[in-house]
């Protein structure tokens, strides 16, 4: 599905401008102070670029991070989910109290991009030997949001209301499968007990689009997420006498193409999409062994919370009946790690509003459903949030081509700092104005 530019008279039609002269203003300050930043934003994304960190150890750049907030006057908070930080920019007026958060932690992927501050940073992720490197774009989210604090910060004084900026680890997901991490346990640590804003605002750098291009939708935006694990317990046996024990094999892998023919034939795709993918598949350790047990791992992408309890319970039984007829057991996990990103529809009119102020309205797309996930949901299902992406696939060359998030070539266009400096802070400049909803 190919996305479509939102029609240009939206936001006049649904009356959700400032007027003119307050406008212009706010988009007039937004692209100033973006553009005075970009200097910055470049030397803190290749310093962050350079030395990247796994999710739950994002020690130095945690301490890079308060160390910005305090040379802005800010006292950060930090240590929140281990190496999260957070900070409140008071303005010289009153207003709204709102949070503003990017993600900080790296993937366990060895960087292939050649740049010249490109990535060497080896670490170990689940008891595996890893490369460590930014490929989501998440030290491109820290630039530009310790951008947007230090203009926010030259003019508190003009500021009617609040702004805590966010920084969270692990948005990636736990070292460990089932452990808290990320948003959620920066709320469980209290991150918004003394302050708790009216809206949340969030972006995610996106390859998909074009530098100058920014994504947005009302409603669901990404998917939510589920890690799954599947074991199956047969019974050992030599590998030329199979019908002498149960083959755990065997049913893992009718237990998965079950799956698909159920994805195909039992689920209404058309209403609402599911994706359900298996990332590994770990049995044995011989070649003529049959062994006792198998493992899958695997994803789930929903975005409805019915359809993915649907989901759930004939995963479970396909298993459970597959395994039975061939004399095995099975056995399912499934932990959510991120619930589905939905943009609350009336701060999402306000936000389209500052959207196309910032970036043009022909440059802002309207995006199809995204099955990836991101755990911004979790600090959106307190309070009303939005979420929108900003391109960084160079102008001429065609973002279906060009690696995507997470490859070990991704190279975003540092041009990207700008514009999504320049949208974060008209978000914040209107709504602290007092943009219409």
């Amino acid at each position: 599905m190919k996305p479509s530019i939102l029609p240009g008279l939206l936001a006049a039609l649904l009356g959700m401008a400032l007027p003119a002269s307050a406008a212009e203003s706010a988009t007039t300050s937004a692209i100033a102070a973006a553009r005075a930043q970009y200097p910055a934003m470049v030397e803190w994304r290749r310093d962050f670029h350079r030395h990247p960190e796994l999710g739950g150890h994002e020690a130095r750049t945690a301490a890079a991070i308060a160390r910005e907030l305090r040379a802005l006057g800010l006292e950060p908070r930090t240590g929140i989910a281990r190496t999260g930080v957070a900070a409140v920019l008071r303005g010289g007026k009153p207003g709204p109290r709102i949070a503003l958060r990017a993600d900080m932690d790296a993937l366990p992927v060895e960087e292939a991009t050649g740049l010249p501050f490109a990535s060497t940073a080896r670490s170990t992720y689940r008891g595996q030997p890893v490369g460590v490197m930014h490929a989501c774009g998440h030290d491109l989210h820290v630039a530009i949001l310790l951008g947007v604090a230090r203009a926010l910060a030259e003019r508190r004084q003009e500021l009617a209301g609040e702004v805590m900026f966010v920084f969270q680890p692990s948005e990636e997901g736990p070292d460990e499968p089932g452990a808290r991490f990320g948003a959620r346990l920066m709320l469980d640590e209290g991150v918004w007990k003394d302050f708790r804003p009216e809206a949340v605002f969030g972006l995610h750098v996106w390859s998909a689009l074009q530098v100058g291009q920014v994504g947005f939708r009302s409603g669901p935006l990404l998917a939510s997420a589920d890690e799954w694990a599947l074991t199956v317990r047969g019974r050992q046996t030599h590998g030329s006498r199979p019908w002498d024990g149960v083959d755990p094999i065997t049913v893992a892998a009718q237990i998965l193409l079950g799956t698909q023919s159920m994805i195909a034939r039992q689920v209404n795709i058309a209403s609402t999409p599911v994706v359900l993918t298996a990332g590994q598949f770990n049995a044995g350790v011989r070649f003529n062994i049959i062994p006792d047990e198998a493992k899958l791992v695997g994803t789930l992408r929903t975005f409805d919370p019915a359809v993915r309890e649907d989901v759930i319970a004939r995963f479970g039984r396909i298993a459970s009946d597959y395994a039975h007829a061939a004399g095995a057991t099975a056995k399912l996990e499934v932990v959510n790690t991120a619930p589905a990103t939905i943009n609350e529809p009336q701060l999402a009119r306000r936000v389209l509003a500052s959207l196309q102020a910032a970036a043009g309205a022909e440059n802002v797309v309207e995006m199809p459903l995204q099955t990836i996930a991101e755990d911004f949901s979790q600090f959106a299902n307190e309070v009303p949030g939005a979420f929108f992406l900003v391109g960084t696939t160079p102008v001429g060359q065609d973002p279906a081509q060009a690696p995507i998030n997470h490859s070990p070539h991704y190279a975003p266009d540092e041009a990207a700092l700008e514009h999504g400096a320049k949208a974060m802070l008209q978000v914040v400049l209107d709504y602290l104005g007092g943009a219409p909803g």
